[in-house]
């Protein structure tokens, strides 16, 4: 059975819904280009954590945001985008400015779990963030799944999954997440709309001084004009991280 796909406006911005209340993406109207949502401005965090990426699958379209702002801001990154819901793809086109036929995005039709299982491609960031209309990502949050993630990740690669921190199944998942990843992982602290963003890596490590995290985020806000400075502010108040370093 199809989703149900419901946009709504309210004070200049655009909604993606399945059907329900919770809000499956989003877009400020006079500015497409911009991340409306906090969890997507930080998930964007991965491009404070290793380089320009090259190679990037998105799994879940949703509204297209995240699409639309590394394919104007990151021109030489290929991006892969799986959406199981051929309706989304049609929504974000007519309703959320996802051009028709955008260059170096390459998007797939099918199950992102199947997908990422299928096929040998390495990429330098692979970023998550599938919700069906009940907030639930069924095999996208499984212990399978997140190995085989961490199996397609380049030796610079980066992956970054949006959490629901009232889900029932959110310490378990991170609990997978770490287990997959042999606790390469940490988990932001979480946005004022419960989301929490968990970042993982492999291949070689990071070790980064919030002084130099801070000096990649106003050069990142400076050419993309996406402001992480926040976040930063947020981690480093929450002590997750000792002696003001990120390490993952």
């Amino acid at each position: 059975m199809a989703i149900p796909i419901d946009i709504r406006e309210e004070a200049g911005v655009r909604t993606l819904h399945f059907g329900s209340e919770w809000i499956q993406g989003a877009m400020r109207i006079a500015r497409p280009w911009n991340l409306e949502l906090e969890y997507t401005r930080e998930m964007m965090a991965s491009l404070l954590l290793r380089d320009a990426p090259r190679k990037v699958l998105l799994i879940g379209l949703g509204a297209a945001s995240l699409t639309k702002f590394l394919y104007r801001h990151y021109p030489l990154a290929h991006l892969t985008v799986v959406e199981i819901e051929l309706a989304v793809v049609a929504a974000a086109r007519q309703f959320f400015k996802l051009p028709e036929a955008p260059m170096h995005v390459y998007l797939v039709i099918g199950d992102g779990a199947e997908y990422i299982t299928s096929n040998e491609k390495k990429f330098d960031m692979i970023l998550v963030y599938g919700y069906d209309e009940n907030a639930r990502s069924g095999a996208l949050e499984t212990l399978p799944f997140y190995q085989a993630c961490r199996a397609h990740l380049s030796e610079e690669g980066i992956m970054a999954v949006n959490l629901l921190t009232s889900s029932r199944s959110f310490e378990a998942t991170v609990e997978r997440i770490a287990k997959a990843f042999d606790d390469r992982m940490l988990v932001f602290p979480s946005c004022e709309s419960g989301n929490a963003i968990a970042f993982a890596a492999a291949g070689n490590a990071i070790e980064i001084s919030f002084d130099d995290l801070k000096e990649s985020a106003l050069a990142l806000k400076e050419t993309t004009g996406l402001n992480l400075l926040p976040t930063l502010t947020r981690l480093a108040q929450a002590r997750t991280c000792l002696d003001n370093r990120l390490v993952l």
